[in-house]
C-alpha cells in the first residue's frame, strides 16, 4: 500500500493541469478580495474567510477527487491494480489516505495566503483572527474529506466518471444534505444537524470556543469509516470493466 501511495503522490506531482488550476484557482481569489479591499472591515478576513473557503470544497476539493479517484477510471490504472492482485481495500484506503494528505497541504496553506492576501491589501490579521481562520478552513477541509470518502462509492460502485463527480459537486454544495433534511424533517426534525454540514458546524464551534470536540469529532469518524466500508464493499461486489 505504501508503494501505491508514493506512485499515487508522484503522478499528482506531476501532473501539470494540478499547477495551472491551483495557480489560475490563486489568481481569481486574488482579484475577488482586490475588489472587496473597498469595503474591508475589522472583520472582514475572518467573514470573508467563510465566505470564500465555502466554495474551496466544490473548486480545490473537486479537482483533487477528480485527479485521486477518478483519473484511475480513464486511464484504466484501477482495472491494472487489480489484475496484478492489489487488495482492493488496501486500493481504498491508500486513495483515502492520499485525499487527506492532499487536502491537508491544500487547506493547510489556504489560510496562510488569505491572510497574506488581505494583508498586500491593507487588511493584516492578528495571530487571533489566523487561528480563526484556520478553523474556518478546517471545517471545510473535513467536509472535503468526507465528501470524498461518500463519493468514492460511486466511483467503486458504478465506476463512471461523469456519476461520481457529479455526486461529489453537489455534495459539496450541500444540494444533497439540503434535500435530504426538507424530505426527512416531519420525522427527523433535528436531522441537519447530523449531517455532514451540521457535524462540521459543531466540530468548527467547539474550536472556536476552545471545547474539545468529542460528540462531533465521533460523528465524523463514524461516517467516513462507514463510508469507507462501503466503498469496500461496493468494490468487492462488482466486477472490473475492462
Amino acid at each position: 500500500m505504501l508503494n501505491l501511495i508514493r506512485g499515487e503522490i508522484y503522478r499528482l506531482l506531476h501532473k501539470k493541469s494540478m499547477y495551472i488550476f491551483f495557480g489560475s484557482l490563486a489568481v481569481g481569489y486574488f482579484l475577488l478580495a482586490f475588489i472587496r479591499s473597498g469595503g474591508f472591515g475589522e472583520e472582514s478576513v475572518v467573514t470573508d474567510a467563510m465566505n470564500f473557503f465555502f466554495f474551496l470544497p466544490a473548486t480545490a476539493g473537486g479537482f483533487l477527487f477528480s485527479a485521486i479517484y477518478t483519473d484511475d477510471l480513464n486511464s484504466k490504472n484501477l482495472t491494472a491494480l487489480t489484475g496484478f492482485g492489489m487488495n482492493k481495500a488496501k486500493i481504498v484506503t491508500a486513495k483515502f489516505i492520499l485525499a487527506v494528505l492532499s487536502g491537508t497541504i491544500i487547506f493547510g496553506l489556504a489560510p496562510l495566503f488569505h491572510c497574506a492576501v488581505y494583508a498586500a491589501l491593507g487588511c493584516a490579521a492578528n495571530t487571533g483572527i489566523i487561528m480563526a481562520v484556520y478553523a474556518i478552513s478546517i471545517k471545510f477541509m473535513l467536509i472535503t474529506l468526507a465528501f470524498s470518502a461518500l463519493s468514492g462509492i460511486a466511483v467503486y460502485g458504478f465506476q463512471r466518471t461523469t456519476f461520481a463527480i457529479v455526486l461529489y459537486i453537489l455534495l459539496a454544495f450541500n444540494v444533497v444534505g439540503s434535500l435530504l433534511a426538507a424530505a426527512l424533517k416531519p420525522f427527523v426534525p433535528n436531522l441537519a444537524a447530523h449531517l455532514m454540514s451540521g457535524i462540521t458546524d459543531r466540530i468548527f464551534a467547539c474550536v472556536i470556543s476552545g471545547v474539545l470536540p468529542v460528540l462531533p469529532a465521533a460523528e465524523y469518524i463514524l461516517y467516513t469509516a462507514i463510508a469507507l466500508s462501503l466503498s469496500i464493499m461496493v468494490f468487492y461486489l462488482k466486477e472490473m470493466e475492462f
